[in-house]
Parts: C-alpha cells; sequence; structure tokens
C-alpha cells in the first residue's frame, strides 16, 4: 500500500519532533514537505540532511513546491494567529488539516475518545498537551456516571515552554476548559496551567479533578485504567503516577462550585505523569511529546480511513 503524502508547517519544537517521529516510525504516511520561516531553523536543517524537500517561505512556499501536488494531510504547529490564514489557504486546496495550535478552526479530536466521529473532517484540533493528557481521564469517568464538573491542572518544565506556549497560553486555558465539557463530558470545565523552572527539569505532570454523580468506584478505577491503556499504545511514558482517589460529598458538606451551585457526588482526583519518547526532545518535554504523539495517531487514522 502506498503511503499518504503529509507536510509540516512550523519548524519549532513541536514540529521538528513531529517530523523526527513521522520520519522514524509511520508505515503508512510520508513526510514530503517541512515549512518554516526562518531559514536557519535547526529543523529545516535537520530536514535537509534526512533528504526531505524544505522551504522557509512559509505557506506561500509551500504552495509553490513540487511536492504539494502529493500533499493530502497538513500538520500545522505554528500558532492559533497564524493558523487562520492556513486554515483559509489548505481548505480551498483541499487538502486536510490537523491543527496543533489553539487557534480550534475544526472540531476537536482526542484520539482514544472522540476522533471516529472527525475522520472525514477538513480540519480537526488537537486541543492542548494538557487536554490531550487529561481528556482521556475526564472521558473514562463520564462513561461511568454523568460528570458534572472537572478541573485540570498541566505543570510543566518551562524549558520546554517555548515562544508559542507562552503566546498561546490564554487560549491554552479556554480551548482545554471547552474541551473538557465538549470531548471529556463535564457540565462544566476549568484548565490551569503552570511552568515550573525548577532545575532539573520536571517531567509533564497533570492533575484531574472530576466530580460525579455517586457511582462504583471500583467500576470508575477500572475505567481509567482502561483508559490509560489505550493512551499508552501511541504514548508510551503516560501513566498513572500514583492510585486513583475518592472522596465523597453530599449532605451538609456539598461543593460550591460557581455556575453549578451546590454539588454533591464523587470527587475523583487522578494524578499523571507523561514521559517525552526522547526523538527530538528531552525526555520530561512530555507536554509536546503528548500533542506530537497524538497528531502522528490521528493523521494515521485518517490515512487508514481513505
Amino acid at each position: 500500500m502506498s503511503k499518504t503524502g503529509c507536510a509540516i508547517i512550523g519548524t519549532g519544537n513541536i514540529g521538528t519532533d513531529l517530523m523526527m517521529k513521522l520520519h522514524k516510525r509511520s508505515t503508512t504516511l510520508e513526510l514530503l514537505a517541512f515549512v518554516g520561516v526562518d531559514p536557519a531553523s535547526d529543523g529545516l536543517a535537520r530536514a535537509r540532511a534526512l533528504g526531505i524537500a524544505t522551504t522557509h517561505l512559509g505557506i506561500d512556499g509551500l504552495l509553490a513546491m513540487p511536492e504539494f501536488d502529493d500533499v493530502a494531510i497538513v500538520f500545522d504547529a505554528t500558532s492559533a494567529s497564524a493558523h487562520l490564514r492556513h486554515d483559509e489557504v489548505l481548505r480551498t486546496q483541499g487538502r486536510r488539516i490537523i491543527d496543533l495550535t489553539p487557534a480550534a478552526k475544526g472540531p476537536f479530536a482526542v484520539p482514544v475518545v472522540n476522533l471516529d466521529q472527525h475522520l472525514q473532517a477538513p480540519n480537526v484540533n488537537m486541543v492542548t498537551c494538557g487536554g490531550q493528557a487529561t481528556i482521556p481521564i475526564v472521558a473514562a469517568v463520564a462513561r461511568v456516571a454523568p460528570v458534572h464538573y472537572a478541573e485540570i491542572v498541566a505543570s510543566i518544565s518551562s524549558r520546554s515552554a517555548g515562544p508559542g506556549t507562552r503566546a498561546n497560553i490564554d487560549e491554552f486555558t479556554e480551548t482545554t476548559s471547552h474541551a473538557i465539557e465538549t470531548v471529556g463530558g463535564a457540565r462544566r470545565g476549568k484548565a490551569i496551567i503552570v511552568l515550573n523552572p525548577a532545575e532539573p527539569p520536571l517531567m509533564m505532570r497533570d492533575t484531574v479533578y472530576v466530580l460525579s454523580d455517586p457511582a462504583d468506584q471500583d467500576a470508575v478505577r477500572t475505567s481509567i485504567e482502561a483508559m490509560v491503556r489505550e493512551v499508552q499504545r501511541y504514548v508510551p511514558g503516560y501513566r498513572l503516577k500514583q492510585e486513583v482517589q475518592f472522596e465523597l460529598f453530599g449532605g451538609n458538606a456539598k461543593l460550591r462550585i460557581p455556575g453549578l451551585g451546590e454539588v454533591s457526588g464523587l470527587k475523583t482526583s487522578v494524578f499523571l505523569e507523561v514521559e517525552g519518547a526522547g526523538d527530538y526532545l528531552p525526555p520530561y518535554a512530555g507536554n509536546l511529546d503528548i500533542m506530537t504523539s497524538a497528531a502522528l495517531a490521528t493523521a494515521e487514522r485518517m490515512a487508514q480511513a481513505r
């Protein structure tokens, strides 16, 4: 079976890590073009060394490349603002787009939760690193009992937060919160990101608090553990850091949640760690690794569905 042609726009950390993963591992995708705007970027130099066609002229340079004719899927690893034009241009060219920015022009896609619903969408959004790590946990609880509220705290090393991440922090919180509701199944969601300056750098840690209707705790735990194994199929470094914890609220001990009022039920606390594969970035950069791994898994499923 011939491989599906792809291009990556964005030669920073995320784009370069995605390039290395695609080049090393994919049996269904072929990277035909790597696109940036800085001719001196390390990513473009690495692509040229691998024999991949490159341009530093951005989206306009990609359109002018002869390789573009054979490109079916384009990954956008730039910024939310840049993606708006990229989406407009690539849709007119009939290309499928996998958006790794918080722009969210297309539906949110989390491979283990809802990708089957969006395999034919012209543009899918990979939410955020925090969303990819935590939404599967919210969904795991939601398939056992209705979820009233979910709050996630994503803590990442400040070294793994490049200029794109720092420029998009507002979009991160808004996009992740919305996806916790629309994909994860919570009535209300909240997201917080923490940039940790510790040295040596810490791996990505995610804390997930979920308040649901009362439910069988063993069933909830089993659902979460099964979901973790599903994510590990494409992110091997994704794991529970400790046992799932439970706490019941009701009677005179209800929780007061803004927008929902007083709510009783089962609080489930989940503590995650994400270690990167080290394809281009150091293992502590699990926040970037989970985004590129999820994007690659999404593109491979799309290619198989063609």
